[in-house]
């Protein structure tokens, strides 16, 4: 019993920890910005270099433990510290670090900046200091003011390719990484800690409504979905009655020693045997129904003796005359 316990105790620890790898992987180098002339400020009012990064999962991300570095070869460079609650990322949330070369400064301040001449690298690994979570090559000759980051937030190639294929605005599109640039009115704006593309409508809603304006189509999609699946329940339930039953009669079959070809015998009786049987057996344990409508009163036996009446045991009011 101990040796059960102690296996489902390891695979739990097993899945727990598989699940905050999982959920660990979900993060996301979002945008960089290198040259940061006249552009967002960090708490000491100092213009630097920010990263931010993306948690793409629909759970809270805790990045604390994980390593941040410029790099590639020394992946441990920087490690977010512990302890910090503004290390757990919010589902679909942002949090930016200052490459400005001031751990000192706080959890969020790197101790590496960002060349402006040069290609920057930057990598994110996991608390184990191997896995490599995502990484990013910012091509060199940045502009100032001017952020290099994914076109939409947390996005990979198959969502790009997906979005080419359903959205029209992405079918000339051919980068997931792009440059934002607020002198330029394309939509693009430098958004640190907050989404890349800034919408004011929902293309798949305004589709939706050209293609499907009265909801024909969403609505025998979703009755299609419901019925199919009370469809595959009622089978599942189907099935499991019907194994659970063939288990139950096989368990009986083994106890009293019966083989599949008796119970076939058995089962292939006629219904008049079995009528007989169970007139038999009702004969055999009603031999005075006719006595049922019958009420017998009889009278019972008492003896009575004066010394077990209570009213000689009760104590008599005195007589004042």
């Amino acid at each position: 019993m101990k040796k059960v316990a102690g296996i489902g105790l390891l695979l739990l620890l097993c899945t727990l920890w598989s699940v905050q790898a999982q959920r660990t992987t979900s993060l996301k180098i979002n945008e960089i910005l290198v040259i940061n002339d006249d552009n967002f400020q960090d708490e000491y009012g100092q213009k630097s270099p920010w990263i931010e990064i993306f948690n793409a999962s629909p759970g809270t991300v805790n990045i604390a433990g994980c390593y941040l570095t410029d790099d590639i070869r020394f992946p441990k460079k920087y490690m977010v510290p512990k302890g910090d609650v503004l290390t757990k990322i919010s589902p679909r949330q942002h949090v930016l670090f200052w490459a400005d070369n001031k751990p000192s400064h706080g959890t969020f301040h790197l101790n590496f900046t960002l060349n402006m001449d040069e290609a920057n690298s930057i990598a994110l690994f996991d608390s184990d200091g191997r896995t490599l979570i995502d990484s990013i090559t910012v091509p060199a000759g940045q502009r100032p003011n001017v952020s290099y980051g994914l076109i939409e937030d947390g996005w990979t190639l198959k969502h790009l390719q997906e979005a080419k294929r359903t959205l029209p605005s992405y079918q000339q599109v051919t980068d997931l990484w792009v440059y934002f640039d607020d002198s330029v009115n394309d939509g693009r704006y430098i958004t640190p800690s907050s989404n890349n593309k800034i919408l004011d409508t929902n293309e798949k809603i305004e589709n939706f409504k050209e293609n499907d304006s009265w909801g024909i189509g969403m609505t025998l999609t979703a009755m299609g979905v419901v019925f199919s699946g009370l469809l595959l329940l009622y089978l599942i339930f189907k099935l499991i009655g019907y194994i659970a039953v063939s288990l139950t009669h096989q368990r009986v079959m083994k106890a009293k020693g019966i083989s599949i070809e008796e119970a076939k015998d058995i089962a292939g009786q006629s219904g008049d045997i079995y009528a007989a049987i169970a007139l038999a057996i009702y004969e055999a344990t009603e031999l005075h129904d006719e006595e049922n409508t019958i009420l017998t009163i009889r009278n019972t036996a008492r003896t009575y003796s004066p010394w077990s009446s209570k009213i000689y045991t009760l104590r008599e009011i005195p007589n004042k005359k």
